[in-house]
């Protein structure tokens, strides 16, 4: 059974995916990103890193095909009966693509129209030209779930808070260990473990770390050292709840700011609030984007920002924790209350060999958003 969530607001999701099906005019789906399995049934496993796939019909109907590793998995956590979750064989020469031709059939969709999800690190491309020398032309179908998804229902929103708080927690636990000779494997170990025993999980990607020269980049990378009497450290993670995820982002002062740190968070704080400002529903994405720019540009820091400011936030899997869209130039699509974001404003200043970044999860409402996290996008030195 589930584990999450009420049969009833699967139920609710599981209707609505039917209805976005016929509206799209398709006899079926597959489902292979694993954060579509998760919401429509609450099936959860990294075990769409091998050939697996979920079937939606446009009678409601729902199943799964996976490995056999995956049939207690399947039992454990989803909303899925018995009958509806299929094992497909393993020996040298199988063919799953095969197996999910033969599904098709007793599902009666075989010669419909069938939607794919193709953007997802659920299908590699070996997997979809398989599935597609099986079953021929498909729809590419990616978005189906993935507009669903975005507005969150109340419970959703509740997971959301709750991973807000573990990534407060795990603040707490960096500001703590952070100072002078600190060494960075035991400020992860403090954040990490501070998610772990506030009951939350892994994130969908490392939590980034650097110092020094190191502070400037956005994305993890393996070695650790140990900080210098004056010193820059930032930080990028997100507590994990039920797989919804709230990052935050911040970088960290050992010994006193110097000048430009101050002049790089000023900027960096100013144009968090205009994104802030910006966030209604209703208007575009782009907005938001344009606000970040306009405030770096004009404190003439254009050269150290980033051409996103910002991602959607949710219950999302490896490789990564970003939930697209994204907050980037001339976006298009309008922002909706129930929405979840994570706002980031990054300055890499290469020249001056200094970084600030800022960067938390927030609501849309009806009248703007509102602040997930409990601590202020304040300058914190050590």
């Amino acid at each position: 059974m589930p584990l999450h969530f009420t049969d009833a607001e699967y139920a609710a999701r599981q209707a609505a995916a039917t209805q976005a099906l016929r509206a799209a005019n398709l006899d079926a789906i597959l489902l292979f990103a694993p954060e579509s399995q998760y919401w429509i049934s609450g099936y959860d496993t990294f075990g769409f890193a091998m050939f697996q796939c979920m079937v939606l019909t446009r009678e409601g109907h729902l199943s799964l095909l996976t490995r056999m590793p995956d049939l207690r998995q399947a039992q454990h956590t989803s909303s899925l009966a018995d009958d509806d979750i299929h094992i497909w064989p393993e020996y040298e020469g199988a063919a799953p693509a095969k197996d999910l031709h033969a599904l098709l059939s007793r599902l009666g969709v075989a010669q419909g129209r069938i939607g794919i999800e193709g953007q997802t690190a659920g299908l590699t491309d070996y997997n979809g030209r398989m599935v597609r020398e099986v079953l021929g032309d498909l729809i590419e179908a990616s978005d189906l779930i993935r507009d669903l998804r975005r507005l969150k229902s109340p419970a959703e929103i509740d997971m959301h808070r709750r991973a807000a708080a573990l990534s407060d927690d795990a603040f707490d636990a960096a500001l703590s260990l952070t100072q002078a000779g600190a060494f960075e494997g035991d400020i992860l170990a403090g954040m990490q473990g501070a998610v772990f025993k506030g009951g939350g999980d892994y994130a969908g990607n490392e939590f980034v770390i650097g110092s020094g020269p190191g502070a400037l980049l956005c994305r993890y990378f393996s070695g650790r050292r140990h900080l210098d009497a004056s010193d820059q450290l930032t930080l990028e993670w997100s507590g994990t709840y039920a797989r919804y995820h709230a990052a935050m982002m911040q970088t960290l002062i050992v010994g006193e700011p110097s000048a430009t740190h101050r002049k790089l968070h000023s900027a960096a704080r100013d144009a968090l609030e205009a994104c802030e400002a910006a966030i209604r529903p209703g208007k575009p994405m782009g907005d938001v984007y344009a606000a970040h720019a306009a405030v770096f540009d004009a404190a003439g820091m254009g050269h150290a920002r980033l051409q996103a400011c910002g991602y959607g936030m949710g219950a999302v899997y490896t490789p990564i924790w970003v939930d697209f869209p994204m907050f980037y130039e001339g976006n298009p699509l309008e922002m909706r209350e129930g929405q979840v974001f994570f706002l980031h404003m990054i300055l890499m200043d290469s020249d001056a060999g200094a970084a600030m970044c800022l960067g938390h999860s927030v609501l849309v409402t009806k009248q703007g958003c509102e602040r997930l996290s409990r601590h202020a996008p304040d300058l914190y030195a050590r």
